[in-house]
Formats: C-alpha cells, sequence, structure tokens
C-alpha cells in the first residue's frame, strides 16, 4: 500500500512538473511576440523570473504572487506580481568607458520610471514592461558600438580623442587643413537617439565655434546613428578646408 501511495505521489509531482513546463512555454510564446528579444529568460518557476539583458549585465528579477481572479495570461490565471528588482552585474573597472555609459543610460531609463511594481501589478502587464526595457537596451546598445567605432576610426573625420565622461561624450576635432581644433561636447541620455543632443564647444585654434557647430547640427536629425552622422556632417562642413 505505502508504495502504491509513492506512485501516485510522483505521479502527481511529475503532472504538476508538466503542467507547469507547459506553463512556461504558452508564457514564453506570448513573450516572444515582441519584436525586441534583447532579454534572455534564465528562470521561471512558480515563485519568480529572471531575465537578464545586455550580454548578462543588467539582470531583472520578478516575484509572483498569487493568483488573480478574471485575469489571464498564457491560458492559466494571471498572477500577481510583488517586486521587479534590477541588478547591474557590469565590473566597472574592466569595462570599456563606452559600456559604462551604455549601463548608466539604462539605470537612468529604469530609475525615471518610478515604481516599476505600479506599472506592472499583474503578469499580464510583464511583456509591455520588457519591451520598453528592451527597447532602450537596443538603443543604448547601438550608441556603444557608435563610440566604439568613433575611437577606432575617428581619424578619417579628423576627431583625434573621444573621452566619456559621466554621461557626456568629448568629441576633439583637429585639422591644420582647416586650422581648427576644438571640443565638441554632447550631453546623452536613455532618450538616445530620438531627441536632439545639448551641446557646448571649447575652441583651441581657428574660429570653430558654437555657432558654426550649431548650424551643422540643425541640418542633422535625430534617428538612427545619430552620433556617427554628427562627426561625419562636421567633418564634411567644416574640416576640409580653409574656413
Amino acid at each position: 500500500r505505502e508504495l502504491s501511495e509513492m506512485d501516485a505521489e510522483d505521479e502527481l509531482d511529475l503532472a504538476e512538473m508538466e503542467k507547469l513546463k507547459k506553463t512556461e512555454r504558452a508564457c514564453l510564446e506570448i513573450l516572444k511576440k515582441y519584436d525586441f528579444t534583447e532579454w534572455e529568460l534564465m528562470e521561471w518557476s512558480d515563485q519568480e523570473a529572471v531575465f537578464n539583458f545586455l550580454y548578462d549585465s543588467v539582470m531583472l528579477t520578478v516575484v509572483f504572487g498569487s493568483p488573480v481572479d478574471g485575469e489571464c495570461f498564457a491560458a492559466h490565471p494571471s498572477r500577481s506580481i510583488i517586486s521587479l528588482d534590477f541588478e547591474s552585474f557590469l565590473d566597472e573597472e574592466q569595462a570599456s568607458p563606452s559600456s559604462c555609459l551604455v549601463q548608466r543610460l539604462i539605470f537612468q531609463f529604469i530609475e525615471s520610471q518610478g515604481s516599476w511594481q505600479d506599472k506592472c501589478p499583474t503578469l499580464r502587464y510583464l511583456p509591455q514592461a520588457l519591451f520598453d526595457i528592451s527597447l532602450v537596451v537596443n538603443r543604448c546598445k547601438i550608441l556603444g558600438e557608435e563610440l566604439e567605432f568613433l575611437q577606432r576610426w575617428g581619424a578619417k573625420f579628423h576627431l583625434l580623442e573621444t573621452d566619456i565622461k559621466d554621461t557626456e561624450v568629448k568629441l576633439l576635432f583637429s585639422s591644420s587643413v582647416a586650422f581648427a581644433k576644438f571640443d565638441l561636447t554632447l550631453a546623452v541620455s536613455h532618450d538616445y537617439p530620438s531627441a536632439v543632443l545639448p551641446f557646448r564647444v571649447q575652441t583651441h585654434i581657428g574660429n570653430i565655434g558654437e555657432k558654426e557647430i550649431a548650424a551643422v547640427l540643425s541640418r542633422v536629425p535625430a534617428g538612427h546613428h545619430y552620433l556617427q552622422r554628427i562627426v561625419i556632417l562636421i567633418h564634411q562642413n567644416l574640416l576640409q578646408g580653409p574656413r
């Protein structure tokens, strides 16, 4: 009798595991309908879900509460969400300045949103939250790639140095042909590249200043590869010959 009771318990456990697996598969199908897959699901249990972003440097832990009456998610009763906690795993001492900037901008966005638990009280809201985070991660990741491109190939555009401090990017341009040397400092935020960048100019040699830079920047629309396009247009318009 004891053996048969144990067998029955084992069968129940297996059935419960299979049910959880089906729920997880159904949840994943819903989540994958969104265009951005900047997240990677590391764990999904009755208690919590864990997502990683940006090469495992940002982790989101979502803690589940009790089922929600009258609300479904993945063909099952939805669950309340007790908390959403973000954690950074970037080693800032080892990481490149551009990676540190990207991380700062992502957490700037996370903190700017106020209470994530208020935004995402139940599982039904989780796909939208993941989408919003992924959108910012994707844009900031592209900014990091642009900065790495400029650090590697900047000399082609008379860009001597790219310096990153906090959330500011300082570009040092120098052209003997145009008899000009100046710094252009751009303030970036998690909205990049959808908003015009505030800037300031410090002239070292020549007569290229804020007025000349403003005239060029006014012709660069915000959008994909905004920073690279700014550098290319400054090179084309201001650094090719005498002014």
